[in-house]
């Protein structure tokens, strides 16, 4: 993965930190027995991945063409079964 760049961009960067500050929220609601608030964590968590998605669009994410295919060079026989 570090030779991809996976993830480091300001789009992911910004996605992650809103959902763990949401998973955060969630779970401290979760312990004192507050549904509302544990959903209002919840509803944080969507909006960091919708601000991801939406920076991504912007430009802020990983372009397209980032990721390279790739191909064999090997050209490999197949193995006979009588052998």
């Amino acid at each position: 993965m570090a030779g991809s760049s996976h993830g480091h961009t300001p789009a992911a960067w910004t996605g992650v930190i809103i959902v763990f500050i949401g998973f955060c929220v969630a779970g401290a609601f979760m312990v004192v027995a507050q549904p509302a608030g544990f959903w209002a964590g919840m509803a944080i968590v969507v909006l960091g991945g919708v601000v991801g998605w939406i920076m991504s669009a912007m430009g802020l994410g990983m372009p397209k063409n980032a990721h390279p295919v790739h191909h064999t060079t090997d050209k490999r026989e197949p193995v006979n079964a009588e052998s």
